[in-house]
């Protein structure tokens, strides 16, 4: 993937990478060595969500305050970690980067939405590039995301379903929005980990040890262009193994 990655930044001319983490550790969370080795790769920020705090050794990685691993802004403030970020791209230009968790079947947070706006408030009005990953498990809860932040940001991408939607577009506001990017790992799974433990779980109700599958690997994501200048969405498109879907 690290080779597939830098060929497809090279061949659309991507000027800011953006990748979730929460599964590279095996699947479950993040290591300090295993972000470094992301952020190497070419990716300019990392985002993260429920997993993040499955690995104790992350903790105090999160709480430095040059790290580039965000986790989702609606934890309690004095969780270790921030969920903003401003960094600035290849040509120059300042990117906002939101990491947000939702709240259906998750773990309990605060509402992402009055964090968003409250975010979003204390922002420098001069970043107009704001992406905001929202780590949710209910579709319903993703679309009314986008819908609540279409013309206040440039993009909201979810994450954390590991399966690619179809409903990539613009929003009327000029917000780029898609239900779930999908992941990057191996699709012959169940979401990412070996099939059999899985069938044997949902078909006997009894515990099961998962573990992360290995062959076949897809890289699913999203190319999103913007206008610099307004922070406005041109388009969003799927982009699968280094070919558009």
């Amino acid at each position: 993937m690290s080779e597939r990655l830098r060929s497809i930044v090279a061949s659309e001319d991507i000027d800011f990478v953006i990748a979730n983490a929460e599964n590279s550790a095996g699947g479950f969370g993040v290591t300090p060595q295993i972000a470094e080795e992301l952020l190497g790769l070419g990716i300019d920020i990392l985002t993260s969500g429920n997993h993040i705090w499955d690995k104790r050794e992350i903790y105090e990685y999160l709480s430095n305050p040059h790290s580039l691993l965000l986790r989702p802004a609606n934890y309690p403030e004095d969780c270790p970690g921030r969920g903003l970020k401003v960094v600035q791209a290849r040509n120059g230009v300042k990117c906002a980067v939101i990491n947000l968790q939702g709240r259906t079947y998750m773990p309990p947070t605060d509402c992402p939405f009055r964090k968003a706006d409250s975010l979003l408030a204390d922002l420098d009005s001069t970043v107009r590039v704001r992406f905001v990953d929202f780590h949710a498990e209910v579709t319903s809860e993703k679309v009314a995301m986008g819908w609540y932040l279409d013309g206040r940001v440039t993009a909201v991408v979810g994450t954390h379903t590991h399966i690619p939607t179809a409903d990539a577009r613009v929003l009327p506001k000029g917000t780029a929005y898609q239900t779930d990017c999908g992941m990057t790992g191996p699709y012959d799974s169940v979401i990412g980990v070996e099939t059999d433990p899985v069938i044997r779980k949902f078909m006997t109700s009894m515990p099961a040890r998962m573990q992360a599958a290995k062959g076949r690997v897809e890289l699913n994501s999203v190319v999103i262009n913007v206008d610099e200048a307004s922070g406005r969405a041109r388009s969003i498109r799927r982009y699968v193994t280094g070919h558009q879907a």
